[in-house]
């Protein structure tokens, strides 16, 4: 039987929506294993009732480190005992930088193997294969682990949150102690980077605009149909316009940037480099306005209209206003 552990990632009274899939990924897979999925979350008071809401998404037990949160050593040395106690033989974590550096940790301090940005993962024979893209997301490679230890690091967005509607999880205090180094920083604030004060990752509609922009206050395009969606609606770019200064580097999606997985993905002026496309590809509609009949993004989009986005896009705002408003 192999267990899997799950760290989940709390800020403000809630649980984090790449921790969430991680727990639902995590069930999935312990139960084709045999096992069960437990998770851990590290903080100082840490609400009782959000770490037992992790059972509606399948975790069997939750573990409750007390501990300074959001910084990456505590936390390896409360994961590092929870695994070393609870004999686990994967610990699974959902994307985002915080993972990649408690992830090294371990790996480190438990002589385990580790693989990162892992978009899929299955059971296979007993054991499981993580799957990562390799060579600019030209080729998958298959990992399995060869340690008594496999850790996995998703990429952001990979893993779907699933909330199952089920009991919530009985929940244990953990005990561990903090290595020295692991005192030595502290927490003096915590915020995220938002792209137009709204979390890109999290959005359901997202408006991105590239070089077809033309120029930086070619964004008001994009933020006049963003504002017209309303709702959980955000502006998104590419790389090529962050670093021209056009928009900030909080909204910018692909492989050096963000991972996103919206309803809807409406690219303006985006030609659809691979480096772009693996970070929207999840979307589940994308509709791409580009003046280039042969541009790459058209090759991969659910709908695609070639024409002027200075023409197209007001009048896809004005539309979205009369249909809203009717």
């Amino acid at each position: 039987m192999s267990n899997i552990l799950v760290y989940a990632l709390h800020y403000d009274g809630a649980i984090n929506k790449n921790s969430l899939g991680a727990v639902s990924e995590g069930a999935k897979l312990a139960a084709e294993l045999g096992g069960e999925a437990h998770a851990l979350l590290l903080g100082e008071n840490v609400p009782q009732d959000v770490a037992a809401s992790l059972g509606r998404y399948g975790a069997k037990k939750v573990l409750i480190a007390e501990g300074p949160e959001g910084l990456a050593q505590p936390l390896v040395d409360a994961m590092a005992k929870a695994i070393t106690d609870g004999g686990y033989k994967y610990a699974l974590f959902g994307g985002g930088l915080l993972g990649f550096e408690i992830g090294a940790g371990l790996a480190a301090r438990l002589g385990a193997g580790v693989a990162m940005e892992v978009t899929a993962v299955r059971a296979e024979g007993g054991e499981l294969v993580a799957e990562r893209p390799i060579l600019g997301d030209s080729a998958i490679s298959e990992i399995k682990y060869r340690s008594p230890v496999g850790i996995i690091i998703g990429r952001l967005n990979a893993f779907e949150a699933k909330d199952t509607g089920g009991a919530d999880a009985p929940v244990e205090q953990l005990s561990f102690e903090l290595s020295a180094h692991s005192t030595q920083a502290t927490m003096v604030t915590r915020g995220e980077q938002r792209g137009a004060d709204v979390d890109i990752e999290g959005a359901d509609i997202l408006v991105a605009g590239g070089r077809g922009l033309g120029k930086a206050e070619g964004f008001e395009l994009c933020e006049q149909l963003a504002a017209a969606f309303g709702g959980n609606s955000a502006v998104a770019a590419t790389r090529a316009v962050v670093d021209a200064g056009w928009y900030p580097y909080a909204a910018q999606i692909g492989q050096t940037g963000k991972t996103v997985a919206p309803k809807l993905y409406l690219a303006a002026g985006i030609s659809g480099a691979i480096q772009h496309k693996v970070g929207m590809q999840s979307s589940e509609n994308i509709v791409a306005i580009n003046k280039d009949a042969n541009a790459p993004i058209f090759e991969f989009s659910d709908l695609g209209v070639v024409g002027d986005l200075n023409k197209i896009l007001p009048k896809l705002t004005e539309a979205v206003k009369a249909k809203k408003g009717s």
